[in-house]
């Protein structure tokens, strides 16, 4: 079995997000960068499954040359191999313009399962999974919160607001997991001094299939017109009900009335 992991390099979550003011793109370099959690998740099921059936798990990343040391972080969990697609024109793109750079990757590679993360935690957008596996003509098997294989059948526990749905496909297919799938490991020293010296295939976008004129900035279907820092946090009002409870519910009636809440 051949699994790959797609990766992303992220702002740390817990800094303060910065904003290229010349195209409201997102600084990458404002700040320092870590692996996006969400794919540590999708990793840490990619070795289970390695060391309970036997796998080869491949890291896939899309981003810039600075990325490399996220690539590397993602072997150091025990990941065999890696791949980046890297190119000054990728700046820019959303998340359908990813998804079809990840699928002209995928195009030239053996796999049966594409395991991932729900979202990123910059973007969150939560779409790429999906678009992923409609650009490579694949079951979608999205928010699994448990994942259970047999032979070349998953069957998926796929996480919804009222419980959870059981979904089964063929492989291959395009899996992402949320958070309440596992508890990722923590790499070993020895995972860390051994990811230095793993393959990593770095590729441009001439190498996936990819013309410069589908990708970036210019050539995204979305793009963030106009940005406007939160306003500063107001006093609120105390209202001071007389013990009837009358005031107190007037009172939220007129506040919820007045923002046509109700």
């Amino acid at each position: 079995m051949r699994i790959i992991c797609p990766v992303k390099r992220v702002p740390d979550t817990a800094a303060a997000k910065v904003l290229r003011p010349e195209d409201h793109t997102l600084d990458r370099d404002a700040g320092e960068a870590v692996l996006n959690a969400n794919d540590e998740w999708a990793i840490e099921e990619a070795m289970r499954v390695k060391e309970r059936d036997g796998a080869e798990v491949v890291a896939l990343c899309v981003g810039p040359q600075q990325a490399q040391t996220t690539v590397r972080k993602a072997l150091s969990y025990g990941l065999d191999a890696a791949i980046q697609v890297t190119d000054p024109a990728l700046h820019g793109s959303d998340a359908a313009a990813v998804a079809r750079v990840l699928a002209g990757a995928l195009a030239a590679e053996d796999f049966d399962l594409v395991l991932m993360g729900n979202q990123s935690s910059d973007a969150r957008t939560m779409l790429v999974p999906a678009m992923l596996a409609e650009f490579l003509d694949l079951p979608a098997l999205t928010y699994a919160k448990r994942l259970d294989i047999d032979g070349r059948t998953l069957t998926v526990h796929r996480e919804s607001s009222g419980g959870h749905v059981v979904v089964r496909a063929d492989m291959p297919a395009v899996v992402s997991v949320v958070e309440a799938i596992n508890e990722p490991r923590y790499p070993s020293f020895k995972g860390i001094m051994a990811a230095k010296r793993k393959p990593l295939d770095t590729r441009d976008l001439a190498a996936v299939g990819v013309g410069a004129d589908e990708v970036g900035l210019a050539h995204s279907w979305t793009r963030v017109v106009d940005v406007s820092p939160r306003p500063t946090r107001q006093a609120g009002e105390t209202v001071t009900d007389d013990g009837s409870g009358t005031v107190g519910a007037v009172a939220l009636a007129d506040f919820l009335s007045a923002r046509k809440f109700i």
